[in-house]
């Protein structure tokens, strides 16, 4: 399956819209990307289950910013709607194949509950700040 070019226009919508999506952050300009391009296109070739996707940072840097993209390439995996990878760096091929084989191992209820629990977490905290703020 060849990649599919990301942009602010179609990035919720293909990435909501399929279970397991591998997001390349790229620039014309970055050398390390240019040595990862391959290897992502090869690897989107081998797994023709998934959905592989580029995200050009000069032509989309607003897409970047939202997804607090600093440096490239990096490498993102969203699974059903959660982003469970992101990592900067151009990876080689066996890494590469090793996180998708990771991506694919995780438990989604698992993932979830702990997205749920973070988020409660993160809320009640808040509160205690607005309390404390109130006193």
């Amino acid at each position: 399956m060849s990649t599919i070019e990301l942009t602010k226009e179609n990035f919720d919508e293909i990435v909501s819209g399929n279970d397991f999506v591998l997001i390349d952050f790229w620039a014309e300009w970055c050398g390390p990307c240019k040595q990862f391009g391959p290897v992502f296109e090869k690897s989107s070739e081998t797994h023709d289950d998934l959905v592989f996707a580029k995200v050009d940072t000069e032509a989309q840097p607003e897409l970047a910013q939202a997804l607090q993209i600093q440096s490239i390439p990096t490498v993102m995996i969203v699974r059903e709607n959660i982003a469970v990878f992101a990592q900067p760096g151009a990876l080689p091929a066996e890494a590469l194949e090793d996180v998708i084989g990771q991506a694919r191992a995780l438990d989604m209820d698992e993932v979830r509950a702990s997205v749920a629990e973070a988020q409660q977490a993160e809320q009640a905290q808040g509160e205690q700040g607005q309390q404390a703020q109130s006193s």
